[in-house]
């Protein structure tokens, strides 16, 4: 008897659930349209700055305090290329620089870039870590979507969780190649829901077929929403 050896592949299993390919071919194709119409579209050094600045903006409304997190959001943002490089092949390196970056200034220094000391959080992190260094034939936004999921649901950073979820899901868009230039401002397609957005999380971390499939479904709009407001688009 021959023995096969079964390869895993739990992302792709979340990317079958129904209504969940046509959200992401629906939100690709808005991104194609601002990044590929007419060819791959160049895009101005003035074009990319509005872009992180209208991201870093998105992200720091999603938090209780957005005046106070408003300078480590454009930190972040600034850096979303250089952590991009980092995050499908050292994900807890990636994580721990976007919280350094972040709230710096904010927690002790002693706390920047590292995760909690309970068990379960770091059992937890360390699975995300295998899922995003992992062959996957997922599509990069369900990646992502975990991806963000994960870590705001785990809060594994001092304070600034939330921040730095938003900002993994865009990388692991950029990683992909689907934003590579990190225009798309996904964390406004989030911002513009954002009554919604903790129920959101929470349907997610009750670990429901409804409620992951609902969550994936969320973070596919917000890239296609983020297409539409990307400044990219503007002709």
């Amino acid at each position: 008897m021959v023995e096969t050896l079964v390869v895993l592949d739990p992302l792709a299993d979340l990317a079958r659930f129904e209504g969940v390919p046509s959200a992401v071919a629906a939100a690709t194709d808005a991104v194609d349209a601002v990044l590929r119409d007419r060819g791959l579209r160049k895009i101005t050094e003035e074009q990319l700055s509005q872009a992180l600045l209208a991201g870093a903006r998105a992200n720091a409304e999603l938090t209780d305090d957005p005046r106070r997190w408003q300078i480590g959001a454009l930190r972040l943002s600034a850096e979303l290329s250089s952590l991009a490089s980092l995050i499908r092949i050292a994900p807890a390196q990636a994580l721990a620089r976007s919280h350094a970056l972040v709230a710096r200034g904010m927690v002790p220094d002693s706390d920047l870039g590292k995760i909690g000391s309970e068990p379960v959080m770091a059992a937890r992190m360390n699975s995300l870590s295998e899922l995003l260094t992992s062959q996957t034939s997922a599509p990069a936004i369900v990646v992502g979507a975990v991806a963000h999921a994960e870590v705001a649901v785990v809060a594994p950073f001092a304070e600034a969780s939330g921040l730095i979820a938003r900002a993994a899901e865009h990388l692991v868009l950029i990683a992909a190649g689907l934003d590579p230039h990190g225009v798309i401002v996904v964390e406004a397609g989030h911002a513009e829901r954002g009554s919604t957005y903790s129920a959101g999380l929470e349907a997610y971390a009750d670990g429901s077929i409804d409620g992951v499939k609902s969550w994936l479904l969320r973070c596919a709009a917000a890239v296609a929403r983020g297409a539409e407001l990307s400044p990219a688009g503007r002709r």
